[in-house]
């Protein structure tokens, strides 16, 4: 009989995941919005080189996912977790070194982006494969949403202690405190007393073999396919939003770096509401169909950033409202989403089919980065933006034709 999903709370191997999650979420918002808060105020970077900067961020997706989803199905993953925090720690604390002794340069902080960018990504593959059987297929709804829940609070108070340690601190030295929070996520990740099955014994293949199954695992599934749709779409429009959001708010809206980050953090809030909602809206409406209204719903939010106007005060308002209908209609769209490919696809496949996403999203969102910061320059943010936001409604009308992603109702009840 499956256990109460309650009890997660009370499971400390869980509630160690937990604490390094919180404690590395906290510190990703702070190097999202420090490297190119970094590149905007401490080196006068303009929107084609945020746009380079935002493509460095995310291509790492592409080869991280290429050659990656193997080597986390043939491996143990909690190490290649604590591995991700270790190398993130080092790459980071490099920059405020740098900025001491007055050698920072853009080069450091694109490959420092590549760097973080990567391990980040390997980092997430390697979560998405380790906790079905650290917490049980039946849980997983559960555990995404709990895990989620304090991406939400990181949300809300990650980007204003951001936004205050670089106005207090400049960006390159706020940094610092990212690298720490990753060494404790590393210490509480090593705590971990669950002793993980060794994983079924295949040869190593070459990358494109792995690549090529994770795709395969993913297209051949009819009720994760729609979701790779999505996927591709969303990061080819949000590479542009990535590339642009941050030179909007600063140079045309006129917000300070303070007043950024309470914005961003306001969307937090939606968020941790999102979290809880997506549970509920999938015993509402089923699971399937609350995935599709929930993307859709993510999608038309960001419509309203171009629409700010070009005031402080007033824009950030607009961003707020944003933030709030968007964060938390995107949350709990990642939080079914994820549980989805987590129950009905095998689980050793679970890491390849990780990197086939990543590196789908990844692949799109590099071009987005880059397209989106070219025409930004070209055209205008504001412009640039609008078109973004119409191109982020494409992956969910087409998920919306699947009828067997509308047909889920029950995920556990799916996983057999």
């Amino acid at each position: 009989m499956p256990r109460n999903p309650g009890a997660l709370t009370g499971e400390p191997d869980f509630m160690k995941l937990w604490a390094a999650q919180a404690v590395s979420s906290f510190g990703a918002r702070i190097t999202r919005e420090g490297l190119p808060m970094t590149a905007i105020l401490a080196l006068g970077a303009g929107p084609a080189v945020l746009g380079v900067l935002a493509a460095l961020s995310y291509g790492p997706a592409v080869l991280v996912g290429l050659a990656g989803g193997g080597f986390v199905d043939r491996r143990h993953r909690r190490p290649i977790l604590i591995g991700a925090d270790l190398v993130r720690a080092g790459v980071l604390i490099t920059l405020p070194i740098a900025a001491w002794f007055h050698l920072l340069s853009l080069w450091q902080v694109f490959a420092a982006a590549v760097l973080v960018g990567g391990a980040s990504v390997l980092f997430d593959m390697a979560d998405h494969a380790y906790l079905p059987g650290l917490i049980g297929p039946a849980r997983l709804v559960d555990g995404n949403s709990k895990l989620s829940a304090t991406e939400s609070v990181a949300e809300m108070g990650g980007p204003a202690l951001a936004g205050v340690l670089f106005q207090w601190l400049s960006a390159p030295f706020a940094i610092a405190v990212n690298a720490a929070t990753y060494l404790v996520s590393a210490l509480f990740l090593s705590g971990i007393a669950k002793v993980e099955p060794d994983p079924e014994p295949a040869p190593p293949q070459h990358w494109a073999r792995d690549l090529t199954q994770g795709f395969r695992a993913a297209w051949a599934e009819p009720r994760v396919r729609p979701l790779l749709m999505v996927a591709l779409c969303n990061g080819l429009f949000g590479g542009g939003f990535a590339a642009l959001y941050l030179v909007f708010a600063l140079r045309t809206l006129g917000l300070s770096p303070a007043m950024l980050g309470l914005t961003v953090a306001c969307g937090g809030i939606g968020a941790l509401a999102g979290a809880g909602l997506a549970a509920p809206l999938a015993r509402r409406l089923g699971a399937g169909p609350a995935i599709l209204a929930l993307g859709l719903a993510s999608a038309a939010s960001a419509l309203l950033i171009p629409l700010s106007p070009a005031a402080p005060v007033a824009g950030m308002a607009m961003l707020i409202v944003s933030q709030l209908l968007g964060d938390s209609t995107g949350v709990a769209y990642g939080v079914l989403s994820s549980s989805l490919r987590q129950t009905v696809l095998p689980q050793d496949t679970l890491g390849r089919a990780a990197g086939a996403f990543q590196a789908a999203s990844g692949g799109t969102m590099l071009i987005g980065a880059l397209v989106g910061g070219a025409l930004g320059g070209l055209i205008g943010v504001r412009e640039t933006l609008f078109i973004a936001a119409a191109g982020l409604a494409l992956g969910p009308l087409i998920a919306m034709a699947s009828p067997a992603l509308r047909g889920v109702k029950v995920i556990a009840v799916e996983a057999g």
